[in-house]
């Protein structure tokens, strides 16, 4: 899954980000027979596809909210027959999941977060500022609201705080302004209208850095509409709660907010919780996670040239090492 801050329309349909990296992270832990894998994140299924490739013991449950995904990438694993089980829910939802299936403990899970490929290059989904199309934006199009009716509808004190808490939008302020006006002439319906908006809202100076200044609005609505922060904070910590010991989970983030998310959930799990001044730590204080990536581990520039959605990835990994004490 990618952001779409990077849309070149003549690259293949689909290359999984640092795919790789994120099959060295989870090998140790999927090696046995037995072993359960997550792909929380199905997309198009590539990453699912290299895990049962390279891992021919090991059994996947991939999600995915997205019925289109789930259709195309269901093509697609098809070869492995019984070894894959798809299943249309969002990934907060995997504790609900692993249950209906019987399965207590899984040995790896991977989440490829943001926006799609299929989801960028469709473009009656709206989620790219490069095309026009109806403004949805929503991953999963049979529920929710869409973007145009956030636009719409939302007071304008609301949407300047999406704009700049979910898009890091410095001018919030003056696009919520521009919007607002507009919405009142005629309702918001298409994404070439908003970009153009965006384009005459802001100072000179902001355009001519930091590629298509419509990017930052566009985030923040794609995460307002599909709750994809409220979501992620769900679902990383059921995800380590979902491991075993020994079972590893491996995170690609694409904007700040996501990947700070995932670092204070691995680095509260990673660190001791025992009071100061303990002399030795019980055992119900020690860590439960060991990190596996020094920081945030980045794409190298072969990956970029190859697939520049890669871009802004950053991957975190971690280990689960002991059972939480009751």
């Amino acid at each position: 899954m990618n952001d779409p801050s990077a849309t070149p329309p003549a690259q293949p349909r689909h290359v999984p980000v640092m795919l790789r990296r994120c099959l060295d992270l989870l090998a140790p832990a999927l090696a046995e027979p037995g072993a359960v894998v997550v792909d929380a994140t199905l997309g198009l299924g590539g990453h699912s596809e290299a895990l049962l490739q390279t891992f021919p013991a090991a059994r996947l449950v991939a999600v995915d909210r997205d019925p289109a995904a789930l259709e195309l990438a269901a093509k697609r694993l098809a070869p492995f027959g019984d070894r894959a089980t798809l299943v249309h829910a969002v990934y907060d939802e995997l504790p609900e999941v692993l249950e209906d299936l019987g399965i207590p403990r899984v040995q790896g899970v991977l989440f490829d977060l943001g926006v799609s490929s299929m989801q960028l290059d469709e473009a009656g989904r709206g989620f790219a500022y490069a095309q026009d199309a109806p403004l949805d934006m929503r991953m999963n199009q049979s529920s929710g609201i869409s973007a145009a009716e956030v636009l719409n509808t939302y007071p304008p004190g609301e949407l300047v705080r999406i704009l700049r808490t979910y898009g890091e939008e410095k001018f919030a302020r003056k696009i919520v302004d521009a919007i607002v006006r507009e919405r009142e002439r005629e309702p918001f319906t298409t994404s070439a209208r908003l970009v153009e908006l965006i384009r005459d809202a802001l100072p000179q100076a902001a355009k001519r850095t930091g590629g298509n200044p419509a990017k930052r609005t566009f985030q923040a609505l794609r995460i307002e509409v599909n709750g994809e922060l409220a979501v992620l904070e769900r679902a990383i910590p059921a995800a380590v709660a979902a491991l075993a010991v020994g079972g590893r989970i491996a995170v690609l983030s694409y904007h700040s907010l996501e990947d700070r998310l995932v670092k204070q959930v691995f680095a509260a799990g990673a660190a001791n919780t025992a009071p100061p001044g303990l002399p030795v730590v019980p055992e119900q204080y020690q860590p439960r996670l060991k990190l596996l990536t020094r920081g945030a581990e980045l794409p190298t520039e072969d990956e970029i040239a190859e697939n520049r959605r890669a871009a802004p990835a950053r991957l975190r990994g971690a280990e689960r090492i002991r059972e939480d004490m009751r």
